[in-house]
């Protein structure tokens, strides 16, 4: 079980709430010289970051699709191209993925964002009890089920990852 924690009110839990999924929140000091919000998250959180996902936006065949992958890993693009039935993918600018979210980069959700955007997670999610993504803002995360979050998304659940050349 999720120990109840108050919401900061993000876009992102409001929606959570409203679905009735249950949820904790977990604040961070967030350094803006971080090279790696991901990486500065699971460091500050304790969380391995096998178990904490970042949202990326890319375009696939020009339309843009998130994809949630462990900070732990890489964003495996030919992968996801398939996971959405497309045949080219390339990461989107970040001027495109916060208007299109409605989040800044570094504290992109995959939920509740302002444009409904097809939603790709990593396999990997499902190996966790609970998961860690951004809850919309930096030094915000969400903690949830990884079912509740493939249902808060309507995502489909693929391998988009690899891991990092410098994780075992």
């Amino acid at each position: 079980m999720i120990p109840a924690v108050a919401s900061r009110g993000t876009r992102a839990t409001r929606q959570l709430e409203a679905l009735k999924i249950e949820f904790s929140t977990h604040p961070y000091e967030h350094d803006p010289k971080a090279g790696s919000y991901g990486d500065e998250a699971a460091e500050a959180l304790g969380v391995p970051p096998g178990r904490l996902f970042k949202t990326l936006i890319a375009a696939v065949d020009g339309a843009l699709t998130v994809a949630v992958v462990p900070v732990a890993g890489q964003l495996d693009l030919k992968a996801l191209a398939g996971a959405v039935s497309g045949k080219r993918a390339e990461m989107a600018r970040p001027a495109d993925a916060e208007r299109a979210t409605g989040y800044v980069t570094g504290g992109i959700s995959p939920i509740a964002q302002r444009r409904p955007l097809p939603v790709v997670i990593d396999a990997t999610a499902l190996d966790w009890p609970t998961v860690y993504c951004s809850a919309g803002q930096r030094g915000l995360q969400v903690e949830l089920r990884p079912e509740d979050l493939v249902r808060a998304t309507r995502a489909r659940v693929a391998a988009i990852a690899r891991r990092a050349a410098s994780e075992p």
